[in-house]
């Protein structure tokens, strides 16, 4: 349990770090010459007021005791013993049990070493720390010391001058570079719209999980416990309301270590989403948790883990509130875990990464706390509540058919990306098809188990899911009767991806490079303006572009007769670059990245020229690269129209 706090107090710091550029503690590193052979090499901290840091004497089962060893790869000298430490302050942690050991204020850490390797001229160490307030925050930094007193000299990556000459090929010549800085106003815009989008994405998940057997059932004796525990009725309402607060708050912790890896590197999170493995993987998990809502079995945490929380939340007070919350999200998991994984997946594969994925998991975590708070607040509510029955089954069974049509939404990822082109368009829609189909069945009673009479309700759903099976349908042949194009854009493979003879692999069958030299030559030599466009195969706003905007009929004409469209997918990580066209790229942070195939190129081209890992990301070119008008990103189709034809415009210089 002490863990597990440790762990939740890590999780408010991240949140709260993400918000801030001060850092609670300076770190300035000297070095004492002792002898020939042995050095002090020593850490002068700086502690900003109210936080304090931990020691490396702290006592086990407490907050992490600070430790000192040599950085990743370090040799040529050993550590002898642990640091001399500067006066302590010693206080008994209510939380803990124990009196602990911390720093306040300021701290000066010892540590001696002594060299075995006479050549070294610096050292650097780890120090691995805990510093804390309200909150706590990890700090894991390596600490460079020069032992002869000359400047600490900077590692600088090395590569060959074949790397060195790509890499400067990567770097555009870009004209009108201002345009850029209203792209990245523009962009932010976007996003809040579209993390308003994935919020209540993640509310009708919660709303689903709400009505689970695992859930539902415990709405009555969740809110009598806070309404009947305590005789002031106003204390009991806010008891109440902090609960769900802390429900909240769960749910959205659990997005935050999403977030270290996004500011790690901004391709890490696409570069995960399209990875194809990591896609196979997300389709066996959601298949397993289909399995779980049709009942084959169930999936839970282990006991354990709900025994401790539910052992906690007799502690009383704001603690022991947040662990009664902790203890339904741990409990309830066999239903909530195939939603939440889902939403993960499915966050995970946008380009608003990590930010999308916190968006979800609040919006997901408000719908589930919601209820608990309301009928805390009208108990009389709870009068009106349906009766826990083979209904709760009936959304079980329903989400695991919605459970399965999205793992194949993962494996056409993995398809697509691995071009193993096994799952063709219109094979998926032959197996979302026969998924409605199945389930309609089950609604009407022919399959599954039964429950007495069939409702009206499960009879109208039944209906709408033959309803869309008969609407999918005709998708499986070449010339459909009509188009799926509308619901299935972003989900179902291209449409040129197809079993059917096509004319290119290009989207709506527009002639399209996907080199960028290759693109930038033929424009020059037709006179006609580039539309570069930055997308992927697992991108769904690219698909629904692709499928719903440029495929109406004035914007396909001006792509088609106008400019030269240049498609670069960024996560084209199967295919291999030529081996002479394989190098190492250094980035601005001085790091080397492997380019080794075309998404690593594209990514990278995209990244060093455009400041932003997002797709689709449109940007309009004159041949000799000078930028037309600000970058474009997913927008409807009116506004689309006006942006390409106001390059075009400028092209010609109207």
């Amino acid at each position: 349990m002490k863990k597990l706090f440790t762990l939740i107090l890590f999780f408010i710091g991240f949140v709260t770090f993400s918000q801030t550029d001060d850092n609670p503690i300076l770190v300035n590193p000297t070095v004492e010459k002792v002898s020939d052979t042995e050095y002090d090499l020593i850490f002068n901290i700086t502690i900003a007021e109210d936080w304090h840091l931990y020691s490396q004497y702290n006592p086990e089962d407490a907050s992490l005791p600070m430790t000192i060893t040599p950085a990743e790869g370090e040799s040529g000298y050993t550590i002898s013993g642990k640091a001399k430490e500067s006066e302590t302050e010693t206080e008994f942690s209510e939380i803990w049990g124990k009196d602990e050991v911390f720093f306040v204020d300021e701290a000066t850490i010892v540590q001696r070493i002594t060299v075995t390797d006479a050549s070294l001229t610096q050292i650097t160490l780890n120090l691995d720390a805990q510093v804390c307030k309200e909150y706590c925050l990890p700090f894991d930094e390596d600490f460079t010391f020069s032992l002869t007193g000359e400047a600490v000299e900077q590692t600088v990556a090395e590569v060959s001058d074949k790397s060195k000459s790509l890499s400067e090929s990567l770097k555009l010549d870009l004209k009108n570079t201002v345009l850029l800085k209203s792209s990245t106003d523009k962009a932010s815009d976007d996003k809040d719209s579209s993390l308003l989008n994935i919020f209540l994405l993640g509310f009708v998940g919660g709303l689903l999980a709400f009505l689970t057997p695992c859930v539902f059932p415990m709405v009555p004796l969740t809110v009598s416990f806070f309404t009947k525990k305590t005789e002031q009725k106003g204390k009991g309402l806010g008891s109440a309301l902090l609960y769900g607060f802390f429900i909240i708050l769960i749910y959205a912790l659990l997005s935050v270590p999403f977030h270290y890896l996004d500011t790690l590197d901004p391709e890490i999170l696409n570069n995960i989403s399209t990875n194809v493995w990591l896609n196979v993987f997300f389709f066996a998990v959601l298949i397993f948790f289909a399995g779980s809502f049709f009942g084959f079995y169930e999936i839970t945490l282990p006991s354990s883990w709900s025994n401790k929380a539910d052992s906690a939340s007799s502690i009383g007070g704001i603690i022991g509130i947040f662990f009664m919350a902790l203890t339904l999200a741990i409990v309830s998991f066999s239903c909530t875990g195939p939603i939440l994984g889902s939403l993960l997946a499915g966050s995970l594969t946008s380009s608003g990464g990590a930010m999308q994925l916190t968006a979800g998991m609040t919006g997901f975590g408000v719908a589930l706390a919601l209820p608990f708070a309301l009928f805390a607040m009208f108990p009389g509510w709870l009068n009106s509540l349906p009766k826990s029955g083979g209904w709760l089954n009936t959304v079980k069974v329903i989400l695991g058919f919605l459970e399965l049509a999205f793992a194949f939404k993962f494996l056409s990822n993995a398809d697509l990306v691995g071009h193993w082109d096994l799952l063709k368009r219109e094979v998926f829609i032959g197996i979302w098809t026969l998924l409605a189909l199945l389930m309609a069945l089950y609604l009407f009673g022919f399959i599954g188990k039964k429950y007495g009479k069939i409702s009206l309700f499960r009879v109208l759903l039944g209906i709408c899911s033959l309803g869309l099976a008969v609407y999918l349908a005709p998708g499986v042949m070449e010339k459909p009767a009509w188009s799926q194009s509308k619901l299935l854009s972003g989900f179902a493979p291209p449409q040129f991806h197809s079993i059917y003879q096509q004319d290119n692999k290009c989207p709506l069958n527009l002639n399209c490079f996907k080199d960028f030299n290759e693109g930038v030559a033929y424009a020059k030599s037709v006179n006609k303006p580039i539309l570069l466009d930055f997308t992927g195969w697992a991108c769904v706003n690219c698909r629904k572009m692709e499928e719903n905007i440029w495929s109406q009929p004035d914007v396909y004409s001006v792509l088609s007769n106008d400019y030269v469209l240049i498609s670069l997918y960024v996560d084209d990580n199967e295919r291999m670059l030529p081996e002479d066209e394989q190098f190492d790229y250094i980035k601005p942070n001085g790091k080397v990245k492997r380019i080794r195939t075309y998404g690593d190129k594209w990514a990278t081209l995209q990244i060093a020229n455009f400041k932003t890992a997002s797709q689709p990301f449109y940007v309009s070119l004159s041949p000799d690269l000078e930028i037309l008008n600000t970058p474009e990103q997913y927008t409807d189709k009116d506004t689309y129209l006006k942006w390409l034809k106001s390059g075009l415009d400028r092209y010609k210089g109207n």
